[in-house]
């Protein structure tokens, strides 16, 4: 894990503590495998998406770890290789890299600008919607705000796919990429865990359906 990651993971943990402790968020917290922490999961309804805005989780792409640079450039930065910065911006803002798209499994070059930007986006694993209406709506906005810049709920991705993905869960969407699936359900669980979110019955079923290929698959540790 990088200086920017340990740091970052520890301001978000911050925002985070209002939590009263649980059986999910422990289980997240120790290293273990997703089978198990899938287990710990609420299975209920969808709650209804009334109240659902982008704003609700707060400010788009915030500088949560005070680093002087945005989530969007920080997750570019983490994701990207052979990265060029803007000049002046102490290495914050991407202009150029490439990425190995873990969704797809292709290689994209990006490009700063209006349009060429699009093709590579920061995908929310657990989209926001989604998390809203999993129990988001019941966090606190310091909260929410966490979950919407916490790097273990953030790809970046081929901007065709995010787009594609929309709001979906694990029963209506999954990476074409099979090879990366049992590694981004793995991840989704981890997400809900760590901020006490619950699954729908449908989502639950096609999670265990993608681990039953990967029994040994562990959720990653934030």
């Amino acid at each position: 894990m990088s200086r920017w990651e340990i740091r970052i993971a520890a301001l978000i943990g911050a925002m985070v503590v209002g939590f009263t402790p649980s059986a999910t968020t422990a289980a997240e917290q120790q290293p273990g495998l997703a089978t198990a922490v899938l287990e710990t999961l609420p299975v209920k309804g969808r709650a209804p998406k009334t109240g659902y805005t982008r704003e609700q989780f707060g400010q788009a792409w915030a500088d949560v770890d005070r680093n002087g640079c945005d989530t969007r450039n920080d997750i570019l930065n983490r994701d990207l290789t052979d990265v060029v910065y803007k000049p002046g911006t102490r290495n914050c803002v991407v202009l150029s890299g490439t990425l190995v798209d873990r969704y797809s499994g292709e290689t994209i070059n990006f490009v700063r600008g209006n349009i060429s930007s699009m093709e590579v986006q920061i995908d929310h694993i657990v989209a926001l919607s989604n998390a809203w209406q999993t129990g988001a709506f019941k966090l606190s906005a310091e909260q929410r705000k966490a979950l919407a810049n916490d790097p273990l709920n953030l790809f970046a991705v081929k901007g065709r796919l995010n787009s594609q993905k929309g709001d979906g869960d694990a029963a209506t969407w999954l990476p074409p990429l099979k090879s990366f699936r049992c590694a981004y359900v793995a991840q989704q669980i981890a997400v809900k865990a760590k901020y006490s979110l619950w699954v729908v019955a449908p989502e639950k079923a096609a999670m265990v359906s993608i681990l039953a290929k990967c029994p040994t698959q562990k959720v990653p540790v934030s």
